[in-house]
């Protein structure tokens, strides 16, 4: 047990961070190998793997996805702010670098080979692009001198035009969303909102037109005897043979011919193995996240921790829905993780980033501040000895 007493960075930290996030986030981590057992082992059968390929992968990320994530939880506002210009500048290189010497999956070029390592520097400037942006909107609101609106919308430009590049699309629409709710948040004008929903749709149109996949997912979506619906059928067959309670861990039949059951379709898994209730339980667990995270974004002073960490928690609740609503067939398919659940050392790895980030933000610095503010009180008050 760590002392109050106790003066040392671990215990000022112990005694600062939310541990009922901290908890979330390990709960969702520990779901995700359990998941990983009964979603993975077919996938890499299929592929002429050793069983718990996967398996193994996903575990040995698991520690270095903590270490990440409690290291980066010891920030304070400001070295999160230069922690995130140095990853944003970084990966936003290697997303560059991707486009020319980057491993070519499925008609995308998402990956790069670091040190034998295959990384996807876009789960990595996800994070750090939003709390930049949430600098940029603070600074603008504090000083006429910087026009950090502008700014940020630059940054949106760049990201965005190299997502579309690879391309992601998902990621893309993805990005745009939590960016737009954080510029919401830092008070744009109706202005800026007509502005922006017309540039939304007039993307989503080029996008239609341009890239034939994305109008393939759309139309299928809409029409399903349009194409291949094979994998989203599969996934709703895997939850209504779950039924309520599951069928037992490792007793999941339709999983056998679900070609992403480790990463995509990882929900779908849980609820033909582990039933209908686990599944709510796993969206309650997101939800709590994500008000227990808002809940002190709003109580927070200051405006760059009050819009960095929305701006973090609505990237990962979006995220979240639109894997879990591509399972149950509600939106087209995207390609998209499960944060924690899914199988993936980026995404593993740049989520544990993220949240590191939300837990340094969210943790209690106004007491040292109030206390401080009491005791200049207390001595301007007392009487002067003569």
């Amino acid at each position: 047990m760590v002392s109050r007493a106790d003066r040392s960075v671990f215990a000022e930290w112990w005694w600062t961070v939310d541990k009922y996030l901290l908890f979330g986030f390990l709960t969702l981590l520990i779901a995700g190998v359990v998941l990983s057992l009964a979603g993975s082992p077919p996938v890499a059968e299929r592929i002429g793997l050793d069983s718990f390929h996967f398996v193994k992968r996903h575990v040995f990320f698991v520690v270095p996805t903590i270490a990440i994530m409690i290291a980066t939880s010891f920030l304070s506002p400001r070295n999160v702010r230069r922690t995130a210009l140095i990853v944003f500048s970084i990966a936003l290189v290697l997303m560059f670098a991707t486009l020319f010497v980057g491993q070519e999956v499925k008609g995308a070029r998402r990956w790069i080979n670091i040190l034998g390592f295959s990384l996807q520097p876009s789960e990595f400037v996800k994070p750090a692009f939003l709390v930049l942006s949430a600098w940029l909107f603070t600074e603008n609101s504090r000083r006429n001198d910087i026009p950090g609106n502008i700014f940020a919308m630059l940054l949106l430009a760049i990201v965005a035009a190299l997502l579309v590049a690879q391309p992601d699309l998902g990621q893309t629409l993805l990005v745009v969303i939590a960016w737009s709710a954080v510029f919401f948040m830092a008070g744009l004008s109706w202005f800026w909102i007509a502005g922006l929903a017309g540039l939304a749709g007039v993307g989503i149109v080029a996008a239609y037109t341009v890239f034939p996949h994305f109008a393939g997912r759309i139309n299928r979506f809409l029409d399903p005897a349009a194409g291949d619906t094979f994998q989203v059928d599969t996934a709703l067959n895997s939850i209504v043979h779950g039924g309520w309670f599951g069928r037992g861990p490792g007793e999941g039949v339709v999983k056998r011919i679900l070609p992403d059951s480790h990463t995509d379709f990882i929900f779908a898994v849980a609820a033909e193995e582990f039933g209908i209730i686990l599944c709510m339980c796993l969206v309650l667990m997101f939800g709590f996240v994500v008000v227990r995270g808002m809940s002190h974004s709003l109580k927070n002073e200051d405006a760059f921790v009050r819009l960095a960490s929305a701006g973090l928690l609505v990237l990962f609740g979006v995220q979240s829905v639109i894997n879990m609503a591509v399972n149950l067939n509600l939106m087209p398919a995207k390609g998209m993780t499960l944060p924690f659940i899914s199988y993936g050392g980026s995404s593993m790895l740049a989520i544990a980033f993220q949240m590191g980030l939300v837990l340094a933000l969210t943790r209690r610095r106004f007491e040292a501040a109030s206390l401080t503010s009491g005791f200049s009180r207390f001595a301007a008050t007392r009487p002067k000895a003569i």
